[in-house]
């Protein structure tokens, strides 16, 4: 748990929305991982060739679904067919997909911290929620193989909200699903400047952008935190600490 100082406040939040993906789940080993497994069972002979082309395609093709260039549907039955057409063989992309899930459903890792994090501010009174744009059956497998999965009241996936981030409209629908939900007492917690805290902004809720590798921000969001640890997050955004005399 951590230590946090005798002398503190908290502050006016009581809704607090977590991203998951590299904000608490730690998506590149999870990625990693379920990668190497799937394309050992499609047979491929230099893993490592196909995991450079696929990773940054796979982030292209989420950010054109943020920017509405494609559908959702489109993204997960389609990029393993474009990676392995890139390499000169065609295959089903649909069956490629279930075939993946399977192995990334079933990485649960966190960072380090995650849980105790959680862990104090579910003792500090404040209600956790998850909001991610994952897909479905993947996100919930991931959380169920997680140590923060109990942590959460619910869990809002946008594949089930019919809506992702940054659409106002994500976010609207949370606030009908929660009890009592108050937006000015809501914050949005990410790492993803066009998801998280863009879709904060357009919701009117307050954002903690999570940058732990301390990037420049170069878009139009503007987070009302930067924190670059969990640390940060407690005694910055969600603690009014003062030092002890």
């Amino acid at each position: 748990m951590y230590p946090l100082e005798r002398k503190t406040t908290k502050l006016h939040y009581k809704f607090l929305l977590f991203d998951l993906d590299h904000t608490l789940l730690d998506f590149d080993l999870a990625e990693d991982l379920a990668l190497t497994a799937f394309l050992k069972e499609q047979g491929v002979a230099d893993i490592q060739a196909y995991k450079d082309y696929y990773i940054p395609m796979n982030k292209a093709l989420w950010r054109d679904l943020e920017q509405e260039k494609l559908t959702k549907s489109e993204l997960i039955n389609t990029r393993f067919s474009r990676l392995f057409n890139h390499f000169g063989v065609d295959k089903d992309g649909v069956e490629l997909a279930l075939h993946y899930q399977q192995h990334i459903a079933q990485q649960g890792q966190t960072y380090t911290g995650a849980s105790e994090l959680l862990d104090v501010l579910t003792e500090a009174d404040y209600e956790l929620y998850a909001a991610t744009n994952g897909i479905g059956f993947i996100q919930t497998g991931r959380l169920a193989r997680s140590d923060i999965s109990p942590y959460f009241n619910q869990i809002f996936i946008s594949e089930q909200l019919h809506t992702q981030k940054p659409d106002a409209l994500f976010f609207e629908k949370i606030a009908e699903l929660i009890p009592n939900f108050d937006k000015n007492r809501t914050l949005m917690i990410g790492d993803s400047l066009t998801a998280d805290i863009t879709g904060g902004n357009n919701a009117g809720i307050d954002t903690a952008w999570y940058n732990p590798k301390r990037l420049s921000n170069h878009t139009q969001a503007k987070p009302t935190y930067n924190f670059q640890s969990y640390q940060d997050l407690l005694f910055y955004s969600l603690f009014s600490c003062y030092p002890s005399h």
